[in-house]
C-alpha cells in the first residue's frame, strides 16, 4: 500500500469524512484489543499520577466540576 497516496486521497474529503474516517479506523484497532507499549516516559507519569491520587485521595475534581471551570475561563 502506497500510504502517501492513500493520505493524499483522504486529504480530499471533507473534514467531517476525514474524522468518521479516523473513528472508524480507531475502531478496528480497539476492536483487537491490542495497544502499543506506554514509553518510559508515559510509564513514569502514570506512576507519578497514582502517587500523588495515593497521597491526596480528596484532591480531585468531578467531571461536571471539570467541565464547570472550562466553561468559567471563556
Amino acid at each position: 500500500m502506497d500510504i502517501t497516496a492513500t493520505l493524499n486521497k483522504i486529504a480530499t474529503l471533507s473534514v467531517e469524512d476525514r474524522i468518521c474516517l479516523v473513528q472508524a479506523i480507531w475502531d478496528t484497532i480497539a476492536a483487537k484489543q491490542v495497544y502499543p507499549d506506554l514509553t518510559d516516559a508515559q510509564k513514569q507519569e502514570l506512576e507519578r499520577r497514582i502517587a500523588d491520587y495515593n497521597s491526596n485521595p480528596d484532591n480531585v475534581l468531578t467531571w461536571e466540576e471539570i467541565k464547570a471551570s472550562i466553561k468559567r475561563q471563556q
